[in-house]
């Protein structure tokens, strides 16, 4: 053997072990990106104690998507490693969340008639019933489990299908507009009626009064009675529950009818929602059960909209509600996966109810079936009762607020309260949800109703909770005038910030100066300090309306009780343009693509064109 070859066989180990370790290295930079090292979960968070997961008293290893859900390692084979996260589950029992006690809760007892009673640290107390077939069960299983995905998973339909879009309650537009003009501009209007009712006059729509934008799949527009020529076209329809007991049918582009108009006798408040699976059923509460001197029995009503014939109704004035009040103003929603309907009262009755849906869009056939538990309570910061607020959910919990101050998270599954906090005064602006990788948080404000008094002021609390434990993040307060009919605080609800604003939550609040003004804030979302603030010549009730730009740039809109529209930037709170839409606007926009669309006091329905 030759010197020379000895020599080089001397660096081969030396030459293995380099490549060896340059091809681990490089497997572990891939599988470190790809979301595949056995220590990160497919966002890129620990799952050491889940941290940024789970923050509090909530467990999140069950939750599908970015909380640990995907296949291990061992399971997967070479054709199955793919780079990002896998498809959310839409399975409920992969997207449940178990959850413990919060640190805030004291203590948990039976009572004698069946009810559970817990209690907290600050000294409120819950005491709570499940009830099936109107019948309290004492040691209530669910029949099967509820949870709700992302929000991006809410609806199978394009458009705006419930108040607010999606179960954290952040997609009041749909689609993304052309703006090239910055301009705001009518395009066409569509004539409603007033009613008058319980004391006083009811003109157009009011709050929260969202217009439902609806685009249909063909085989289900075919199977409806909608006109022939709006059949053939690719239709985007309008519908809009309105003050004066009609429920309006329009084509958004020209505003024109698409079908008849629906008759329920009685007037509706706040906003419908559509079956997010696409299923020609619609869903509605009511106001009021006075109109025109002709008086009736509250009722929240199901649709069939192949016929528009009321299929299903819950009665308002429950016998198991502990509240004779039986209007409707929330915006409830459907949980696709299930089939469940989930709804809150202004009786104060939680209602979850399996539909039990059968639909054959070839046939033209649906019926539903539905069976209900309630979910009822009492809270130790007030006894008033009713929620007029849209629920929000995160997985199988639900938030919600109630007339009397208590803000609550309800496990659906158990129907059992995780944690409550006192929000100090009525709250009927919807809570909104957000999670991020520091956790789950919930964004709230009350009005100034029950601590008021003739020619005082009160704050407007804004609050973030965390959404886990009910712990208070920041708390940011504005003085506001006392008025006993017009309350002041914060009746809408608010833009949390996405993409170019992200690092924003913005409110608007009533009355600040005087019983005619207000003041739009925009505050930072990780310490509620403000980044900038508008004082309006007009307060608003309307929920301000954020959509995208092609270009990606946000852009907000916002009605006002004098009966303009604004075109915002949300980045500086500034007025890009401004419109008239004939009368005080209470009702909130809804946006798709480049159409804008609410009813106002000037008993007009308007399509608004952005420009």
């Amino acid at each position: 053997m030759s010197p020379n070859r000895k020599k080089r066989n001397s660096f081969l180990p030396v030459i293995t072990v380099f490549f060896t370790v340059l091809l681990i290295a490089l497997t572990a930079v891939y599988l470190m990106f790809s979301g595949k090292l056995p220590w990160l979960d497919s966002a890129g968070y620990t799952q050491a104690g889940n941290t940024g997961k789970n923050t509090g008293a909530a467990d999140t290893t069950k939750a599908g998507g970015a909380s640990g859900n995907e296949p291990s390692q061992e399971s997967q084979t070479p054709s199955e490693v793919s780079e990002g996260p896998p498809p959310e589950s839409e399975n409920p029992d992969d997207l449940l969340i178990s959850w413990g006690n919060p640190e805030s809760m004291t203590g948990k007892k039976a009572l004698s008639d069946g009810a559970w009673q817990k209690l907290y640290k600050d000294g409120g107390k819950i005491s709570y019933w499940t009830l099936v077939n109107n019948k309290t069960v004492k040691n209530y299983e669910p029949p099967y489990n509820t949870a709700f995905g992302s929000p991006e998973k809410y609806s199978e339909l394009e458009g705006v299908t419930a108040f607010r879009g999606n179960n954290y309650r952040t997609a009041p537009s749909w689609g993304k507009a052309s703006v090239k003009e910055k301009k705001l501009e009518i395009v066409w209007t569509h004539d409603i009626g007033a009613v008058s009712g319980v004391g006083s006059y009811w003109p157009g729509a009011g709050w929260t009064g969202q217009p439902l934008l609806v685009h249909w799949s063909e085989d289900v527009r075919k199977v409806m009675n909608i006109n022939a020529d709006m059949k053939a076209k690719d239709l985007v329809e309008v519908i809009y529950p309105v003050f004066d007991g009609n429920v309006y049918f329009l084509d958004m582009e020209t505003g024109k009818p698409s079908r008849p108009k629906m008759n329920i006798g009685f007037t509706v408040k706040g906003t419908g929602m559509v079956d997010p699976r696409g299923y020609p059923l619609f869903y509605t509460g009511q106001g009021l059960n006075e109109i025109n001197g002709k008086k009736g029995s509250f009722k929240y009503r199901i649709f069939n909209l192949i016929n528009q014939k009321e299929i299903y109704s819950f009665p308002g004035n429950d016998p198991a509600a502990f509240r004779n009040w039986g209007a409707n103003d929330s915006s409830a929603m459907l949980n696709r996966y299930t089939d469940t309907l989930i709804n809150c009262g202004e009786n104060g009755l939680v209602y979850k109810a399996r539909l039990n849906t059968k639909f054959d869009s070839k046939a033209g056939t649906l019926s539903i079936e539905p069976t209900v538990t309630k979910y009822r309570y009492k809270s130790s910061y007030s006894a008033e009762q009713g929620i007029e607020n849209s629920p929000a959910f995160y997985r199988n919990l639900m938030y919600f607020a109630d007339n009397g101050g208590t803000i609550q998270c309800l496990d659906i599954n158990k129907m059992e309260p995780v944690w409550i906090y006192n929000a100090g005064d009525d709250t009927d602006s919807t809570i909104t949800l957000e999670e991020t990788k520091e956790g789950v948080f919930l964004y709230t404000a009350n009005e100034i109703d029950k601590r008021g008094k003739a020619g005082s002021r009160a704050n407007c609390n804004i609050r973030k909770l965390n959404a886990l434990t009910g712990e208070l993040v920041w708390q940011k307060d504005y003085s506001c005038v006392y008025q006993s009919y017009i309350n002041g605080g914060a009746l809408a609800t608010p833009v949390v910030g996405k993409n170019d604003i992200s690092d924003v939550v913005i409110f608007n609040i009533a009355l600040t100066g005087s019983t005619s003004d207000g003041t739009l804030v925009a505050l930072d979302k990780k310490t509620g300090r403000e980044v900038w603030k508008r004082h309006l010549d007009a307060y608003s009730w309307s929920s301000p309306v954020d959509f995208m730009s092609e270009e990606g740039k946000t852009y907000m809109l916002l009605c006002d009780f004098k009966g303009d529209m604004h075109l915002i930037d949300p980045m500086t709170g500034e007025d890009m343009d401004k419109i008239s839409v004939g009368g005080n606007v209470e009702a909130s926009p809804s946006v798709y693509n480049n159409m804008a669309v609410v009813g106002t006091y000037a008993q007009k329905i308007y399509g608004v064109k952005i420009k």
